[in-house]
């Protein structure tokens, strides 16, 4: 519980405030549109369906003006880097902004879902109200709008049987159809298994968003629901005339009366974040149109691509990612990749592993599988956005940190070690971080190769430096074969490790995570311990619940804090 106040209160908090934001606004509109006497006729009509279409279309506005704030990566950046404004569990917030993108996405499903089923049914009350079999007040305001000089409060203006068609072709019902349909697509695209196995389909259909926002700013300009006018409502007295329409006509304290649909007010929540957004891509197409230069392409046995690239005023952070575009392969996909240089170099890099089509067609425009390396003016030109904030930047924050990485994921680490490496060799301030812990976890020996010369050299550096302290690194094989068995058996007693070249031998088999938690946690028994990940679900799951169970619930104890690496 204690482990829960520290790090998921503030979460909670936020989660509670945006539900409590949602249910104010649907209960204020909804009472709103139930006691507002301008609407007393609409509701004769339509009943509480009024209500409900209006105060689902109010949450619909507010979901729909944050959906687009935490996809924006600059502005999360920004806010990021400005340490005065966002420290500590504040910053940890910007690293759920995925979460929190999601579940503004459910926000909209549901809102979306009950303003459909409302304007079904009141689809459905318009047509009975101008039925021939219709009688009594709802009849009569039905027919208003037959006669010259009188608006219509009824969209309905016809009794042919096919009115559903009939108001499907006005503004508010093709921009309506054009609304739903977009947001299936998103929804159904945006699930973790079509994502795993055709990341394009999601990255396509999720830009028919440009459809949607389109749609909803032109939807209330039909203004298919209608309320009775202030003018109107001062010559006319509901309470007095609603028993009298047979008289309308005559009565003069009873004049027919009049009608307007309220003005559209969607365009005025979406604006703001849609020119928010509408920046950050004008940001991206000026990155695009810097040059990038390729340096030095390296092909690993392991079917990872190394690219190392130059671009003028490039700063970065460790742990940061960039986007990074083909335009050969695809000039509309940008796909994400953390840095696996560090700041102090002059190139940045990254390591790409043939996962999926993108990754694969670019391996094979790079002859990364075995061919020959192109010369550099022969290379694919790429494009580079960013880079971009993430939660591993703040590994040098803590006072001890604790890295996991689970296969490739061991990428942006790459970055941070290396920036520990040349922290050692220069004179610089001395830093907060006393101590490192690093695991990988890998099933594929040949993994390895690539980041064994980084860890090598980092071992060799922090002994001339007698800082062996600093860094304590546990390599995990979780997979292999019968002859590397045999192998691993015949060379175990040799100082080296057989796989990684090492004098930290790898262990076979998966980590006990207890084991290393309770260890780590009798170490530094009164420390904030920074826990970052990158990997599967499954394991991210597994660690939350270690940082959970290991942190003391006295504020003087020890605290593990957890982080995880999402783009």
């Amino acid at each position: 519980m204690g482990y829960w106040i520290l790090n998921e209160s503030l979460s909670v908090m936020l989660v509670l405030s945006w539900l409590g934001v949602n249910l104010y606004l649907f209960i204020d509109t909804f009472y709103w549109y139930e006691n507002e006497e301008s609407f007393f006729y609409t509701r004769v009509i339509l009943g509480s369906g009024l209500a409900w279409a209006r105060a689902s279309a109010s949450c619909l506005n507010f979901n729909c003006m944050l959906i687009l704030l935490p996809i924006s990566r600059n502005l999360i950046s920004f806010i990021r880097g400005a340490s005065i404004c966002c420290r500590g569990p504040w910053k940890r917030q910007l690293d759920k902004n995925l979460k929190f993108h999601k579940l503004v996405a459910y926000g909209i499903v549901v809102n979306a879902t009950i303003h459909v089923a409302a304007h079904v049914c009141n689809l459905e009350r318009y047509r009975l109200a101008r039925s021939a079999r219709a009688q009594g007040l709802a009849a009569a305001l039905s027919r208003l709008g037959d006669a010259a000089g009188e608006s219509y409060l009824n969209p309905v203006r016809t009794l042919r049987a096919n009115t559903d068609t009939e108001l499907l072709m006005t503004v508010a019902g093709i921009t309506g159809l054009m609304i739903s349909l977009a947001l299936t697509l998103i929804v159904t695209s945006s699930t973790e298994f079509i994502r795993q196995i055709s990341y394009e389909l999601f990255w396509y259909t999720h830009h028919v968003f440009i459809i949607f926002f389109i749609s909803l700013a032109v939807h209330g300009a039909g203004r298919i629901v209608r309320g009775q006018t202030p003018e109107s409502l001062l010559l006319h007295n509901v309470t007095v005339c609603r028993g009298h329409y047979a008289e309308w006509q005559a009565a003069a304290q009873c004049p027919v009366p009049q009608f307007s649909g309220k003005e559209p007010s969607t365009w005025k929540w979406v604006l703001g974040p849609v020119v928010l957004y509408a920046c950050e891509r004008i940001i991206r197409v000026w990155r695009f149109q810097q040059e990038v230069v390729i340096t030095k392409v390296v092909s690993h046995p392991s079917g990872v691509l190394e690219l190392h690239m130059k671009k003028r005023h490039f700063k970065m952070a460790p742990g940061q990612y960039i986007l990074v575009q083909c335009p050969s392969i695809s000039s509309l996909e940008w796909h994400p990749f953390t840095l696996t240089s560090a700041p102090q170099e002059d190139f940045f890099s990254v390591h790409i592993r043939a996962a999926g089509d993108w990754t694969g067609a670019l391996c094979r425009a790079f002859d990364a599988e075995g061919q020959a390396l192109k010369e550099p003016w022969n290379l694919p030109r790429l494009a580079v956005d960013g880079p971009f904030g993430a939660a591993l930047t703040d590994v040098f924050h803590y006072p001890v940190s604790v890295c996991i990485a689970a296969g490739i994921g061991v990428t942006p680490f790459a970055a941070v070690l290396k920036s520990l490496w040349y922290r050692c060799c220069e004179a610089q301030p001395p830093l907060a971080l006393s101590k490192v812990y690093f695991y990988w976890v890998c099933r594929d020996s040949r993994a390895f190769e690539w980041f064994a010369d980084l860890l090598l050299s980092l071992e060799t550096r922090m002994s001339e430096q007698g800082k062996t302290h600093l860094l304590s690194y546990h390599i995990f094989l979780t997979g292999w074969d019968e002859n590397q068995a045999i192998h691993i058996a015949l060379h175990w007693d040799e100082n080296m490790d057989v796989i990684t070249g090492l004098k930290q031998k790898t262990f076979y088999g998966r980590p006990n995570w207890n084991n290393e938690f309770r260890r780590i946690a009798y170490n530094h028994p009164s420390s904030s311990i920074g826990v970052f990940f990158c990997g599967p679900k499954a394991l991210s799951k597994t660690l939350q619940r270690m940082c959970r169970l290991y942190s003391s619930a006295d504020p003087r104890g020890v605290h593990f804090y957890y982080n995880k690496a999402s783009f």
